[in-house]
């Protein structure tokens, strides 16, 4: 029986502070992963900081290639929408995803990982996040209206028993930076059928356009993903951190295409209004196959 990271799963946290690392040296690969899963030590519970750690599939291959789900890859090419629309690759090595209640802490920690990584790896993208109005992303809407509740989020998030990287799962991370002077210039009545739900109470539209991100997005038709999304930036530049978890990478990789127009030539109407600047897989393995690292 295998063990998921418990940060997947640890709804309600307030502050993130998201870290993408490159190795320095593919020859120390192990080296770093012995020091990465090492911050699942007890210090990480101080304050209420949960972690989840993740790993560049190709990486995860070369460290545990008896725990590695088949026909994972990573982020390595962009994708190449329809009407001139792209959504970056930008694949980094690995990702420790803090969370908690207050950012102080979450400081102290990111620093602290940073610090024990260095001379392994470098830090090559960070981003902080907040929660807004409870459940809201700054377009004003609702965020994971469809997400599956606690009680199903393991079934659709992790990859089951008896298979290679049981427990663990596929992390989609993505930073979407919005384009809000345009999105506030749109009617409400407008930005909901962009978004295919009503803006006050999340009701999905009957009659929702085919270009309306829910429509691109359908869970019904691509499998449930498990999402964490969260806001970040500052008043003059921000937009979403997308965490999307799947026990099936192909759930992630069909949504975005359709978000692209690549299935059936119609584009997500919301990229119009957003911008997406990064976007990489991350395996998070399960907490037996972190310790089989150290």
């Amino acid at each position: 029986m295998y063990t998921p990271q418990a940060g997947i799963f640890a709804l309600g946290t307030s502050s993130h502070a998201y870290l993408e690392f490159d190795l320095l040296d593919t020859k120390n690969c192990k080296a770093f992963a012995a020091a990465i899963s090492a911050i699942r030590e007890p210090r990480t519970t101080t304050g209420g900081v949960n972690f989840v750690i993740g790993f560049r599939p190709e990486l995860w291959s070369e460290l545990l290639p008896d725990d590695v789900p088949v026909g994972v890859e990573g982020f390595n090419k962009e994708i190449q929408g329809v009407e001139g629309f792209v959504m970056p690759a930008t694949q980094h090595d690995a990702l420790v995803w803090l969370s908690g209640s207050t950012y102080d802490v979450i400081f102290d920690m990111a620093h602290s990982v940073v610090r024990d990584l260095a001379g392994l790896a470098s830090l090559a993208e960070e981003t902080s996040s907040w929660s807004y109005r409870h459940d809201r992303d700054l377009t004003g809407f609702i965020d994971g209206s469809e997400n599956p509740t606690l009680l199903e989020a393991p079934a659709d998030a992790l990859l089951p028993e008896g298979v290679p990287g049981a427990a663990g799962s596929v992390l989609l991370l993505q930073k979407w930076k919005h384009k809000t002077a345009e999105w506030e210039a749109v009617p409400v009545k407008q930005q909901e059928l962009i978004m295919g739900r009503t803006k006050a109470d999340s009701i999905e539209l009957e009659n929702k356009p085919e270009d309306s991100h829910v429509a691109r997005t359908d869970q019904d038709k691509f499998g449930n993903i498990f999402r964490r999304n969260m806001p970040y930036g500052d008043v003059e530049d921000h937009g979403t951190v997308f965490v999307g978890f799947s026990a099936d990478q192909k759930r992630l990789s069909k949504m975005l295409d359709s978000m692209a127009g690549l299935l059936n030539g119609t584009r997500d109407a919301l990229t119009r209004y957003t911008q997406p600047l990064t976007g990489s897989y991350y395996f998070v393995p399960s907490v037996e196959s972190l310790l089989r690292l150290r």
